[in-house]
């Protein structure tokens, strides 16, 4: 069983950053993704870094913008966020999953989830 909580999140002007964490309890040996959230959208993938922090994969759409990381020794991943968009306003949750690949863009591939952080970008 894993518990994820996410903080950070917050408002922000266009051009200004976050950075989001994930903290993990119980097992921790698995892949962590960050996805988001805008109202009446799907949930949209943006980022996941493997269980030794190694190899990253980064969305299209924010790569260059956005970072992942992760300290094992914290149980904690982080999302850094740069020149942010009013289009990057949504609810970012992370997710852990066993699987590693061209599939951790899929949100049915996580078995955890955390509650979401709200980020709100204003132009």
């Amino acid at each position: 069983q894993v518990q994820l909580v996410e903080s950070g999140g917050g408002l922000v002007q266009a051009g200004g950053s976050l950075r989001l964490s994930c903290a993990a309890s119980g097992r921790t040996f698995y892949t962590m993704g960050w996805f988001r959230q805008a109202p009446g959208q799907e949930r949209e993938f943006v980022a996941a870094i493997s269980w030794s922090g190694g190899s990253t994969y980064v969305a299209d759409s924010v790569k260059g913008r956005i970072t992942i990381s992760r300290n094992n020794a914290k149980n904690t991943v982080y999302l850094q966020m740069n020149s942010l968009k009013p289009e990057d306003t949504a609810v970012y949750y992370c997710g852990a999953t066993h699987s590693w690949g061209t599939v951790v863009d899929r949100g049915h591939e996580y078995d955890y989830w955390g509650q979401g952080t709200q980020v709100t970008v204003s132009s």
